[in-house]
C-alpha cells in the first residue's frame, strides 16, 4: 500500500509541474510547445496502471487538477477550430476527416458507446429516431460519426453555447459529400444546455460531452437539468474519466447521474490507453432494480484494441500540414 502511495504521490508531482509548464504557455492554440507538453500530459494520466483516486487529492492538489481539466477543455477546443478551418478549405472535408490527429481514437470511442448502447438499454434505443449531442464543438466528430455509422435514420441534432463553433460545423457539412444524407439528417444549434427544456423530451438518446459542466457543480447541475426535461424511458450517455485520466476531463460519478433520476444501466472504464474517456449508459426515470454492469469485462469492448491512443508530439502540426497541403 505505502508503495502505491508513493507512486501515486509521484504521479500527481509529474502532473503538477506539467500543469506549471502549460500554465506559462504564450497560447494554448497548437504549437510544437503546447503540442510536446499535452502529449507528455496524455502519456503521463492515459495508462490504466496510472492509479490516482483524484476524489482524494488535497485542497492543493484538487485545486490544479480543477484548473488542468479546464485547460485540456480550452486547448481541444483550439485544436478542433485549427483542425475545422483548415478542413473546410478542402473541397470535400468529410472525405479528410481521418487527418485530425485523434481521429481514430473517436472512432472507438463511438463504436463502444453505442456498443453499450445496444447491449446495455432497450433495443429501440439502438436505433433511436431523434438524438441531441451535446457539447458538439467545432469539429462534431462524434455527431458525424453517429449518424453515419452507428445511427444512420437517426435525426441528430448538435449543441453547442458557441455560435463560432456551430457555423464551423455547419461549414463541413456544407462542403461535404453527403453519402448516406447525413448533412440533411444533422442540425447545428446555439444554446446552453439548461436554456433547454421541452426540446429535450423529444429525444431518444441524449449524449453528454465531457466539456459540458467542466467543474463537479456545473456538471450535477446539468445533469440535474436533463434528469428533469428527458423523456421518460431516454437514454442518457456521459462521457466522464477515470483514476489519474480524471487530470484531463471532469469525472463523473454513477451517484451523481442517479441523483439526477436516471437508472445507470453501464459503466465503463477503458482498460488500456487508447481511450481517455469512460462512458456511462443511463436511463430517465426508471427505479434501479438491479445493479448496473460495470466493466471490465464485456464483449462489446473488443473495440479496444491495443494501439496508442496517445500521438506523437508533432502529431497536431503533422496533420495541420498535410490538411493544409491537401487544400493547396
Amino acid at each position: 500500500m505505502g508503495g502505491e502511495n508513493k507512486e501515486a504521490s509521484a504521479l500527481v508531482k509529474k502532473i503538477a509541474g506539467l500543469h506549471a509548464a502549460i500554465s506559462k504557455l504564450p497560447s494554448l492554440s497548437p504549437s510544437p510547445e503546447a503540442d510536446a507538453l499535452f502529449t507528455a500530459l496524455v502519456a503521463a494520466c492515459a495508462p490504466p496502471s496510472a492509479a490516482v483516486d483524484v476524489a482524494t487529492l488535497g485542497p492543493r492538489a484538487r485545486r490544479m487538477r480543477a484548473d488542468l481539466v479546464r485547460l485540456c477543455a480550452d486547448a481541444e477546443a483550439r485544436l478542433e477550430a485549427r483542425c475545422s478551418d483548415a478542413l473546410a478549405a478542402l473541397d470535400a472535408p468529410l472525405d479528410h476527416l481521418r487527418l485530425f490527429p485523434y481521429h481514430d481514437n473517436y472512432v472507438r470511442l463511438g463504436e463502444l458507446e453505442h456498443a453499450l448502447l445496444s447491449r446495455h438499454a432497450p433495443d429501440h434505443l439502438a436505433v433511436p429516431a431523434r438524438v441531441a449531442f451535446l457539447g458538439s464543438g467545432s469539429l462534431p466528430l462524434s455527431a458525424l460519426l453517429l449518424a453515419a455509422r452507428h445511427m444512420p435514420d437517426a435525426a441528430v441534432d448538435c449543441f453547442d453555447r458557441c455560435g463560432a463553433a456551430n457555423e464551423r460545423a455547419r461549414r463541413l457539412l456544407l462542403r461535404g459529400n453527403d453519402a448516406g444524407n447525413v448533412a440533411a439528417r444533422m442540425s447545428f444549434r446555439t444554446a446552453d444546455v439548461e436554456g433547454l427544456t421541452h426540446e429535450l423530451a423529444a429525444y431518444d438518446v441524449v449524449f453528454l460531452a465531457a466539456p459540458v459542466g467542466v467543474a463537479p457543480e456545473e456538471k450535477a447541475r446539468v445533469i440535474a437539468h436533463l434528469g428533469r426535461h428527458m423523456a421518460a424511458g431516454a437514454a442518457l450517455v456521459v462521457r466522464s474519466a477515470h483514476g489519474a485520466r480524471g487530470f484531463l476531463c471532469p469525472v463523473v460519478e454513477p451517484a451523481e447521474v442517479r441523483r439526477g433520476g436516471f437508472q445507470v444501466l453501464a459503466v465503463h472504464h477503458p482498460e488500456n490507453a487508447e481511450m481517455v474517456y469512460s462512458v456511462i449508459v443511463a436511463r430517465k426515470g426508471y427505479l434501479e432494480l438491479v445493479p448496473p454492469v460495470v466493466s471490465p469485462p464485456c464483449n462489446c469492448c473488443e473495440v479496444e484494441k491495443a494501439r496508442s491512443s496517445v500521438p506523437s508530439t508533432s502529431c497536431h502540426l503533422d496533420a495541420m500540414d498535410e490538411i493544409r497541403r491537401r487544400a493547396w
